[in-house]
């Protein structure tokens, strides 16, 4: 069977009460490839073709009509809610990718059932004479395999300009002094389909801050080894200590005379570069998939990463401090009992996630992962484009 592209859109309303990492969880345990994520602001153009396509689809009443109404009450830019009107986009490559997303969202039911992402997160209230009383989808998908190109077509052609770093969407109190912070869920979390991304998710959302940027990375060697340059020189002086206790007891296991201290002190220094040069790489490794050392031509350090990370931009006041209590400290073993390291992370390396640790270092790393502003073409436009291309079906109609 053919791959198929998929697309789930978390609503402002989940948003808004952070349901996202419940649903989050739900759609990334599946056999499904996560693609890509953006944060959209949906405009009003988009929202009138967007209804056309539902409009055009075999949906019964009296769900055709919720689901119409829906649009035009929390998806517009000046919806009758007041709300704002930030959705999550998440793209799902895989066989039967339409059918596992339906399967995993669940249908707009009266019914209420738990085993899936409506049955959780959605309402579908009516009154005794049939009329909706109130309608709440969690997440908006399309249904029909059929029309699943035209829906991917029209989000690619505003995926630039009603997505990207949503800062403006979100109101704040004029006191307010926002931060904007990035965190990266590490590779860890997406070696398979796992409710993990989704649960560190909704850890997160206990600091009331707001996400306002998304984006699925596979980190270039280039990329990883400018992000984590600062960790060179630290490792070169840190570590150094380390690298002449282990050379020290190595060296007077081999040999049968004394080694003084100070000739161990001067094996540290010339070892500690060579030292800090290999745990640099294995980070970089970790990330990406390529150690930086094993690289056969210098092309390979711009290729795309095989290894998959979540980078989420959080907005709002003291978003640095809020984010790094939530996360723990470095080692998980040291981390606060309920902090995402504590209960996700395993050791130095593989601790769940990276926050940014000042609002200076979360500049230069939006900038290195692209999350500092929008250029377009964004990835989600590119992923379409190129699925679209695949299957035969043309970009544009």
């Amino acid at each position: 069977m053919a791959e198929e592209l998929a697309y789930a859109l978390i609503t402002p309303y989940s948003l808004l009460k952070s349901r996202t990492g419940g649903i989050l969880s739900r759609l990334l345990a599946t056999d499904l490839e996560f693609e890509a994520a953006r944060m959209m602001v949906p405009s009003d153009e988009f929202v009138d073709r967007y209804k056309e396509l539902l409009d055009r689809q075999s949906i019964p009443s009296p769900v055709r009509e919720a689901l119409l109404d829906y649009c035009d009450a929390y998806l517009r830019p000046n919806n009758r809610l007041g709300i704002s009107n930030r959705v999550l986009l998440l793209l799902f490559r895989g066989e039967n990718a339409v059918q596992t997303l339906n399967n995993t969202v669940g249908p707009i039911s009266r019914v209420a059932r738990g085993d899936t992402v409506r049955g959780t997160y959605g309402d579908f209230v009516l009154e005794r004479d049939g009329r909706v009383h109130y309608f709440e989808p969690a997440c908006l998908i399309c249904t029909d395999p059929t029309a699943m190109a035209d829906h991917l077509r029209l989000i690619a052609e505003f995926a630039d300009r009603d997505g990207g770093i949503v800062t403006h969407a979100v109101k704040l109190p004029p006191e307010t002094q926002a931060e904007t912070t990035l965190v990266i869920l590490k590779p860890d979390n997406f070696r398979r389909g796992s409710a993990r991304p989704g649960n560190i998710v909704d850890m997160f959302a206990r600091t009331g801050l707001f996400i306002v940027g998304a984006k699925v990375l596979r980190l270039t060697v280039a990329q990883a080894e400018e992000f984590y340059g600062p960790l060179r020189e630290l490792f070169t002086h840190r570590l150094r200590a380390n690298v002449a206790r282990r050379a020290g007891e190595f060296l007077r296991q081999a040999f049968t005379f004394d080694i003084p201290a100070e000739a161990i002190e001067k094996i540290g220094d010339i070892l500690k570069t060579y030292n800090a040069e290999h745990e640099f790489n294995r980070i970089v490794e970790y990330m990406t998939g390529r150690n930086p050392a094993k690289l056969t031509s210098p092309g390979e350090r711009y290729l795309p990463g095989q290894q998959k990370c979540l980078a989420l931009l959080y907005y709002g006041e003291r978003a640095i401090e809020k984010i790094r209590d939530r996360l723990g400290t470095t080692n998980p073993r040291e981390a606060k009992a309920g902090s995402v390291r504590s209960v996700y992370g395993d050791d130095l390396m593989r601790n769940a996630a990276h926050a940014s640790d000042s609002v200076a270092s979360a500049e230069r790393e939006r900038r290195i992962i692209g999350l500092w502003e929008d250029k377009p073409p964004c990835d989600v436009r590119l992923a379409i484009e190129k699925h679209l291309a695949a299957i035969g079906a043309p970009a544009n109609q």
